[in-house]
């Protein structure tokens, strides 16, 4: 039986869902794990339990606004200076790393108080 367009939609949002899933359980320090479309549209996304958000919604879609056309704008330079390995973003309250894989953005949030975060990033790469 072939499935239609809303069934194959619908399998790669839960596939999505369980990458984040996984991330998050990679490390207690992980605070969110959500996939992004190309126009900054969440597909999903999920917040560590009793993890308290440090974004408004608006501030949310802001943010995934921006990231989407960073990560739009810079497919153009791929031919010239490679494939994007990740993106990462410190802040003071958490460390945002930023991964692309076919034209769907990776956004995981880290706390700072996370000391290994070299081991954190090699293990998403190999659950996406």
């Amino acid at each position: 039986m072939v499935k239609t367009p809303a069934e194959i939609w619908k399998d790669a949002i839960v596939q999505y869902r369980k990458k984040c899933q996984n991330i998050l359980q990679l490390s207690n320090n992980i605070r969110y794990a959500g996939v992004v479309n190309a126009y900054g549209r969440t597909l999903t996304g999920m917040v560590r339990p009793n993890v308290k958000p440090l974004l408004k919604s608006e501030q949310v879609k802001n943010e995934f606004f921006i990231i989407s056309t960073l990560m739009t704008l810079r497919r153009d330079a791929v031919s010239a200076i490679g494939k994007l390995d990740y993106v990462l973003l410190q802040h003071q309250k958490v460390s945002i790393v930023i991964f692309q894989k076919d034209d769907m953005t990776y956004y995981v949030s880290i706390d700072r108080t996370e000391k290994n975060i070299d081991k954190i990033i090699t293990s998403i790469k190999k659950t996406i």
